[in-house]
């Protein structure tokens, strides 16, 4: 059995006394593409944020190798150079080309030189279509040139896990399909992802688990085949009828 990269043990997160993720407890192992689905504003970014310690937490425990990430610890940024986290609206630096925006991260830690981290900057940008795009400004490209770009730079940092929040929400409906493309090829490759998606084909394809986030905690997990044909709880059904429902009203 692979190693667990990412394991999370009862965790609780509350916003001004508002309690949004109670008691929640999910392993990912390596290699593992895991999808978490449910309802808007049911904690799922509030979970990717609470994991790269974006946000402070009440109880439980996450760790990444077994190293706990801590709010305000030492080692934290040390830590979150390992997750790699593409937010949905991109986060890219108007003022940087695409090029310094990727390697601002790898050369200001120190821990890659300008032309290595170039020359493997160059290499990925190849890899997801955007090659010729290297000198451009983030303002001269589209919605899904941009978190291509916004991918590269999580990617450069070869983070052990890499977190992806609703990175297509923003995007034109024609966008959309370049972006989970390079998303796909890195499942292909045997990344590990914690993805956070609307995206319902997109989900079934990729993911190796399916988590429903509801209520403050995991209402369903699920090979995700099952999940869609045979969802096992009444919340999980109701759920793939809403979005049924919404496709048929866009038809």
């Amino acid at each position: 059995m692979a190693e667990t990269v990412l394991s999370i043990s009862h965790l609780t997160k509350r916003f001004e006394g508002q309690t949004v993720l109670d008691d929640l407890s999910l392993e990912i192992r390596e290699g593992e593409v895991v999808v978490i689905v449910g309802a808007s504003g049911c904690g799922k970014s509030t979970l990717l944020r609470c994991i790269n310690a974006l946000e402070d937490i009440q109880g439980g425990e996450i760790r990444l190798r077994g190293l706990p990430i801590r709010h305000g610890s030492k080692n934290l940024p040390e830590l979150r150079q390992k997750i790699g986290m593409v937010f949905q609206n991109y986060e890219l630096f108007p003022h940087l080309t695409v090029l310094e925006n990727i390697l601002l991260a790898p050369v200001r830690t120190g821990k890659r030189t300008r032309p290595d981290a170039r020359a493997e900057a160059l290499t990925l940008l190849e890899r997801v279509g955007l090659r010729e795009k290297v000198d451009s400004w983030p303002r001269q490209l589209s919605g899904g040139q941009k978190q291509r770009v916004a991918i590269v730079r999580a990617l450069i940092m070869h983070p052990e896990i890499l977190l992806f929040d609703e990175v297509t929400a923003a995007l034109d409906p024609e966008m959309v399909r370049e972006v989970l493309d390079v998303i796909v090829n890195l499942a292909d490759q045997g990344k590990t992802m914690l993805i956070v998606t609307h995206e319902m084909s997109f989900a079934r394809a990729v993911a190796d688990r399916i988590i429903l986030l509801g209520d403050r905690q995991i209402l369903e997990e699920s090979d995700p085949e099952l999940f869609f044909t045979a969802p096992k709880t009444e919340q999980a059904r109701k759920f793939l009828q809403s979005f049924e429902y919404v496709r048929k009203s866009k038809a």
